[in-house]
């Protein structure tokens, strides 16, 4: 869930839930206390605007005492005589939080136990004071807040009573209060419980994934990239989490290339010290034995100086391939790509080879079978080269006979197919993925033949790769070695398109 969306969402349960499960907690302990009430004090229809007007349900109780005891009088006048009726009477009104008393000819002759008569004069109604008293009652507003009413009849001698009944408020204010208690207590209770599960609910969607996120950055920060951020759902900070692991995961692989780029920059700069050791050991071998006068002959002294140049042609060879493998780390090759007919550009090259093949004792042979005409937009200078590491590497790896390079140019639809093919030692079934790697070497011994910088085949991949073809070898060990290379033929339009596409 979107984090805008979960917010909306937090916002709506936040503004609505309470409302809801107040409500319905209010209606179950309304009913509840609203039924206790209506039990209790023998009324009904209490309702919220009762209890929060304890006077309307203490006037209902005073009503409804009222109407019994009056009821009871009429059939019986003679009962208010009667004290034992009187007790009974009492004590029923007791657990209705009302007192009686009664008075004869103005004499108090019955009160409630707690009534003292010096407080019943303060606050009774005189006998005759029935329009006050009777239906609207009369309220008391001191101490002791009540309503009274007033029950005032005669009986068949003349005899005038008065029978009053003092309902007090301050009975059932508590059962009032405990009501208003609970309901607050419920509010809280709701409010702290809605508002723990809001924000655990947010917790969970950003604080953790932010401690997560914060817990990557210290790892980062010191070094440690060997770690998971993990992000499951689909809101923003989980997005954030899953960029922070992508990143994390190009951190990683950008710091394992750098190691290895690291490794292969040592083991180059070791490889071609120890290469560019042997033909400057053997200069200087020549160079004193020329100064030392140990060639005493003209063929002697000449021999010398061709070996000398020899060794220097190798050095700045070794230097070409250095200088060479910096600009492929760099991708700063410089290209000068133009369109040639490919009969002339490979023909040119199997001229070339044909006779400096031929002057070391190797047998080279030239196969075209393609059509008159077809073009290839290349850089010359850096396929040839691509050809001659190709075919020195066949040299070094020759075998103990004969040494023979094919070199055979075929058409496949929207490509030309180049293979070079010799007749050497073959390449090792396991090595044969790896041979255009940087610094891998199938041959690990060093020696004055066999001994080079380990990027050859590196650099003929990736002028390749660059001209928009792809390379591979295929190599049966004691039989010989394919190496194979397509390029795109010139379709027309852009130079761009035919290198791309």
């Amino acid at each position: 869930m979107k984090l805008k969306t979960r917010l909306k969402l937090s916002f709506f349960i936040m503004a609505v839930m309470p409302i809801v499960l107040l409500s319905i907690i209010m209606w179950m302990l309304l009913s509840y206390q609203t039924n206790n009430i209506n039990a209790y004090y023998g009324i009904e229809g209490t309702t919220l605007n009762s209890m929060s007007n304890p006077m309307e349900i203490l006037t209902k109780v005073a009503d409804r005492l009222y109407g019994e005891l009056l009821n009871k009088i009429e059939e019986e006048p003679n009962i208010l005589e009667n004290e034992q009726y009187l007790q009974i009477v009492e004590e029923t009104l007791k657990k209705k939080a009302t007192d009686i008393v009664v008075r004869k000819n103005g004499e108090y002759i019955y009160l409630s136990e707690g009534i003292e008569i010096e407080e019943a004069e303060k606050i009774l109604p005189d006998y005759g004071d029935i329009n006050d008293v009777s239906e609207n009652g009369l309220y008391y507003g001191g101490l002791k807040k009540c309503i009274i009413r007033q029950i005032d009849i005669n009986n068949e001698e003349g005899d005038e009573y008065s029978v009053s009944l003092i309902t007090y408020l301050n009975d059932i204010i508590p059962r009032l209060k405990r009501f208003w208690t609970e309901s607050i207590i419920a509010v809280v209770i709701v409010l702290v419980v809605i508002s723990a599960a809001m924000i655990y609910w947010i917790y969970r969607a950003t604080i953790i994934p932010l401690n997560k996120l914060k817990a990557g950055t210290h790892n980062i920060a010191e070094g440690n990239l060997d770690f998971v951020v993990e992000a499951d759902g689909e809101d923003e900070i989980s997005e954030l989490c899953k960029d922070f692991e992508f990143m994390r995961q190009k951190l990683k692989e950008s710091a394992e290339e750098n190691l290895q780029a690291d490794r292969e920059s040592k083991e180059l700069i070791s490889n071609i010290s120890h290469d560019l050791k042997t033909p400057i050991t053997a200069i200087k071998g020549y160079v004193e034995g020329l100064r030392d006068g140990v060639a005493v002959t003209e063929e002697k002294r000449e021999k010398y100086l061709k070996t000398i140049y020899n060794k220097a042609i190798e050095m700045d060879r070794l230097i070409d391939e250095l200088t060479l493998y910096s600009k492929i780390d760099t991708n700063r090759i410089p290209y000068s790509f133009s369109k040639l007919l490919a009969e002339d550009f490979f023909g040119d090259c199997s001229d070339s080879l044909s006779v400096e093949l031929e002057a070391k004792g190797i047998d080279f042979r030239y196969q075209n079978d393609l059509e008159p005409g077809v073009e290839i937009i290349v850089d010359a200078e850096q396929l040839s080269r691509v050809i001659n590491n190709i075919i020195s590497n066949s040299i070094k790896y020759h075998a103990d006979r004969r040494t023979m390079i094919e070199l055979r140019v075929k058409d496949e639809g929207d490509f030309i197919r180049v293979e070079i093919e010799d007749n050497g030692k073959g390449i090792n079934k396991n090595d044969l993925p790896h041979i255009f790697e940087r610094m891998y070497r199938a041959d690990a011994s060093r020696n004055s033949a066999t001994g080079g910088s380990g990027i050859g085949l590196a650099i003929v991949k990736k002028i390749i790769e660059d001209h928009g073809g792809r390379i591979w070898a295929e190599s049966k060990e004691g039989v010989g070695t394919v190496m194979c290379f397509v390029i795109r033929k010139y379709i027309g339009g852009s130079h761009e398109q035919n290198i791309n596409n």
